[in-house]
Order: structure tokens, then sequence, then C-alpha cells
């Protein structure tokens, strides 16, 4: 899994794009992220392909409350 929450790093800074991923204990990646709408579309695009050695089978994306402050993206 730490392949997944790298990639998703990488594809949220280069995006500039703030939040966190974290692995859940049911063995999914879950995570926040805030940006603008335009950046977050790319994000979501970039999780839909996940990195070379992933086998993405779903994306569930939801609207949560946003973080003032928040500066970057961690895991």
């Amino acid at each position: 899994m730490g392949c997944h929450r790298s990639f998703t790093v990488k594809q949220a800074q280069s995006l500039g794009i703030t939040g966190k991923v974290q692995n859940a204990s049911d063995g999914t990646v879950t995570g926040e992220a805030q940006g603008d709408e335009s950046s977050l579309e790319q994000f979501v695009q970039h999780l839909h392909k996940g990195p070379s050695a992933a086998s993405v089978s779903k994306v569930d994306v939801k609207d949560v409350q946003t973080k003032d402050g928040e500066r970057g993206f961690s895991q």
C-alpha cells in the first residue's frame, strides 16, 4: 500500500492540493484533499489510474468541510 500513498502524495503536491492520505484497516486507501475545482478533477483522474504497480478497483468521492490553514499533503 505504500506505493499508493506515495503516488497520491506526489500527484497532490504536483497539483497544489493539500490534505492527507492513509491506509484504512480494511486494506483500502483513504484520504482528504482540498484545492481548486480544476486541480481536484485532475487529481481524481490520477487516482482512477493509480501507480503502474497498482490495480485500482474504484474511487469514491464525496464533499467534506474544508480546513483553514492546511499547507501540505501528508501520509
